[in-house]
């Protein structure tokens, strides 16, 4: 793969916009061959960054993805401050809706979902045959809720997964959890195209409200989300966010030498 990417304290994020990124994963899906690998998507924000600081496995799987988006008005600042070209968010929300959109123009595509309940991927059917009706729904699977998932629960995740044969695999499992089981088992799945994309299926189904387009395009759709639910959401700005600028800020001034 030959795209733009720019170094954002020590990861390979994507510098494409939203409609090249689209291009390039929809372009995948379509002309992969059967046996082709799973390629796979990933979101860095400055969170996910200061929580792979303490996690080794996290960190390799977000060096490994095929896709590393710049999900995070942080890592747009980040580029503007080392000098780069990326200028606008690249979300998880955007690349669930657009390569749908893409590929429901199509026609017979097949997706699967992977995490949250049974009552939100009931949810998420209910909508997708709405929204997008050339799409196929595979199947979708909810895996059991605990910290860590045993060999038996991977493989009753991949067996499921493979048996429906999907081109495309969402999962919303939280990070780091989602990033590190794709990377761990993407090579296993008979999948073209797999993203890891958090909350999405909970904005999807209206269960979270994403913040108003305005704070979206101020780069703010962060704000309302922190007062609406402070106690789980203050880390990320009072403590993830200044250890991610400082870090850009560290690499800003090496790089002046």
């Amino acid at each position: 793969m030959n795209r733009p990417v720019e170094n954002i304290a020590g990861y390979a994020v994507g510098a494409q916009n939203l409609s090249a990124c689209i291009a390039d994963v929809v372009a995948w899906i379509k002309q992969a061959r059967p046996d082709a690998p799973c390629r796979w998507l990933a979101c860095l924000n400055p969170h996910s960054y200061a929580v792979s600081l303490d996690d080794p496995p996290f960190v390799q799987a977000l060096h490994a993805a095929d896709w590393l988006i710049p999900d995070g008005a942080g890592i747009v600042l980040a580029s503007k401050l080392l000098g780069g070209q990326i200028r606008e968010r690249v979300t998880g929300s955007d690349i669930f809706r657009d390569v749908q959109v893409a590929l429901n123009q199509a026609g017979s595509y097949r997706v699967f979902f992977l995490g949250s309940t049974e009552d939100t991927l009931a949810a998420i059917r209910q909508r997708l045959a709405r929204d997008y009706p050339n799409l196929q729904i595979a199947g979708a699977y909810s895996p059991p809720f605990k910290a860590e998932f045993s060999p038996d629960d991977n493989q009753a995740m991949i067996a499921a997964i493979n048996a429906a044969a999907p081109d495309v695999l969402w999962v919303g499992m939280t990070a780091p959890k989602q990033e590190k089981w794709l990377h761990q088992h993407h090579a296993q799945l008979n999948v073209k195209f797999a993203a890891a994309i958090g909350a999405v299926f909970d904005f999807y189904t209206g269960r979270v409200k994403r913040s108003h387009p305005v704070f979206q395009r101020l780069g703010l759709e962060w704000l309302p989300r922190l007062l609406q639910q402070p106690r789980r959401l203050w880390r990320r700005m009072g403590v993830s966010a200044p250890i991610f600028l400082w870090h850009v800020l560290r690499q800003k001034f090496k790089a002046r030498g």
